[in-house]
């Protein structure tokens, strides 16, 4: 089998994606691992832990988006747990307020570092899963469920406003030691870092300013956040990994860690121009072939970075049956995603990259139509996407256009649309459905999405 210009298998792998979801993280369950619970053997590989320098996030990617809120609740105790383990090894590890998290975690919820020093000494994963508790709110817009994970934010913010160490040739705040995951060894202040802390330091502010609390904090970590390390363009054109410019022109390690700011974060958009390109440089040399979940990764990268077409040749390689070799990319026939023996990250992350290519909301008070269609699907339709504001949206194209577009807004919050080039306002104050064309005026309308 192939992905090759066939739209109906990329709508299966979508919907398998979320089946997988579905099936192994519900309510009352543990979160999905990286093989679910799919695994055949008496020790599972990797032990059957949680890596969550990139793998247990990618995991629950779709999950907001598209319309599987509730397949998350295994994952936010996750991090109500880890919370609280991560608590006591901040302060003996480290001698800091709030708590942290390293690359792994597992059943009991441990938070030090475990594995090698080069893979392990990484104290961002915990900051990084605080991501998901935030977005959780924008999806919903529920203050109670904020409320309840506001100490868990403010928490991760402490850790970082006592952790971080000037670096000494420009005094600019870092994370030290850490290491851009699994490449090339400890280094200090690696661009993913800078990524999530400043993540975690703007998600705590928002919340303290939405629910009126900690207003001295507050100002502590807005001083902190402007004291890090500014992002880094290098000598090829492209975001620098490091603080230092020794990126390679070409580097096709399955980790794509300083692109963390362009996708799941949404620092680098097209609002930022020049490191908007910088990104692309930097995706452009990670080049296309890697793990499953190393290309499941970049579909959202390009769709993030509005190629389309891109997106989708990464697609069709993780609809390709793996040809062998380190980098062992592709799916095996009955889908699971390959990266030996498999992890289904590839398959769920997948699922979220058609997502991305079919709607974006990251851009504050826009949702974006179709923002990344490629060529290969002219014609097509899509119910019940998620967009952040409480939205869902219903999406109809022919010829590579928008031909409607219906929008049920829960909380009645104003927000953009916008497709080729057009822009409308949705009314604000009114929760309902609504039609656009594309072309004229949005209309109220009885209909439901």
């Amino acid at each position: 089998f192939t992905g090759e210009n066939d739209p109906a298998l990329a709508a299966l792998h979508f919907q398998f994606g979320r089946y997988l979801l579905i099936a192994c993280s519900r309510p009352g369950s543990q979160p999905a691992n990286l093989q679910g619970m799919w695994n055949d053997a008496r020790s599972a590989a990797w032990g059957g832990k949680y890596t969550v320098n990139i793998n247990a996030e990618m995991n629950y990617w779709p999950a907001e988006v598209t319309n599987l809120a509730e397949c998350a609740e295994p994952l936010v105790q996750l991090v109500r747990d880890i919370a609280v383990t991560g608590r006591h090894t901040a302060e003996v590890m480290y001698g800091t307020r709030g708590w942290v998290c390293h690359h792994n975690t597992d059943l009991w919820r441990a938070t030090a570092p475990v594995d090698s020093a080069g893979t392990g000494m990484w104290p961002t994963g915990g900051g990084w899963l605080s991501t998901h508790l935030w977005e959780r709110y924008l999806f919903s817009g529920d203050e109670e469920f904020l409320a309840s994970v506001y100490p868990i934010l403010k928490g991760a913010a402490e850790f970082f406003v006592d952790n971080l160490v000037a670096e000494p040739e420009h005094g600019w705040l870092v994370t030290n030691p850490s290491h851009s995951p699994e490449h090339e060894g400890m280094v200090a202040g690696p661009t993913i870092d800078l990524g999530i802390v400043r993540d975690v330091f703007t998600q705590f502010e928002k919340a303290s300013e939405i629910l009126g609390k900690d207003e001295g904090f507050r100002k502590s970590v807005a001083a902190t956040r402007g004291k890090m390390a500014p992002y880094q363009i290098g000598r090829h054109g492209q975001l620098q990994e490091w603080l230092d410019d020794r990126d390679k022109k070409r580097d096709r390690h399955r980790h794509s860690s300083h692109l963390y700011p362009l996708f799941p974060g949404a620092q680098i958009t097209p609002e930022t121009p020049e490191l908007f390109a910088a990104a692309k440089n930097s995706l452009t040399g990670r080049d296309f072939l890697s793990t499953g979940w190393g290309m499941a990764w970049k579909v959202n990268l390009w769709a993030r970075a509005l190629d389309g077409d891109k997106a989708h040749r990464l697609l069709v390689l993780l609809l390709t049956p793996p040809k062998g070799g380190s980098q062992g990319g592709g799916c095996y026939p009955n889908l699971f995603d390959a990266h030996p023996p498999f992890q289904i990250d590839g398959n769920c992350g997948a699922t979220a990259g058609i997502a991305e290519m079919l709607l974006q909301s990251h851009r504050d008070g826009h949702i974006e139509l179709l923002p990344a269609l490629p060529a290969a699907w002219p014609d097509g339709k899509v119910t019940g996407l998620r967009a952040r504001g409480g939205f869902e949206v219903d999406i109809a194209w022919k010829d590579g256009k928008l031909r409607a577009a219906r929008v049920h807004s829960s909380l009645g919050r104003p927000v953009l649309l916008r497709h080729g080039g057009r822009t409308t306002s949705l009314p604000s104050g009114k929760a309902g459905n609504y039609l656009w064309d594309g072309r004229g005026a949005v209309r109220r309308t009885a209909d439901k999405p």
